[in-house]
């Protein structure tokens, strides 16, 4: 579960989950603390955001342990995904511009 604490942020969920009928769709929402929602985002599910506000701040709630070695990504301009980002993507760390497009064989991720 990911909630915004302060500011304002644009989270996306990506399904990664092979066979499932919403293969590489993705679903955005805004998070603020006004209206305290939260997003759940399933297993087999990446996950981004784009803070839309200086200083905005996120609690994540997860259900296994954090395991640095299987850390992996997608990159925010695939073509495959189209993700409609509200604001220009800037300011990117040298991790997330390293992470390689999907290609066409991308079969998913096991669960």
């Amino acid at each position: 579960m990911v909630r915004c604490l302060r500011g304002r942020v644009w989270d996306v969920a990506v399904d990664l989950r092979s066979g499932s009928p919403t293969f590489l769709k993705w679903y955005a929402h805004e998070l603020n603390p006004a209206d305290a929602q939260m997003m759940v985002i399933p297993e087999g599910f990446a996950h981004g955001f784009q803070a839309l506000e200086p200083n905005s701040e996120l609690l994540y709630l997860h259900t296994e342990f954090y395991h640095p070695r299987s850390e992996c990504g997608l990159r925010y301009d695939d073509p495959q995904l189209n993700i409609a980002w509200p604001l220009s993507p800037k300011d990117l760390s040298p991790r997330d511009l390293a992470h390689p497009l999907l290609n066409d064989d991308f079969t998913g991720v096991a669960l």
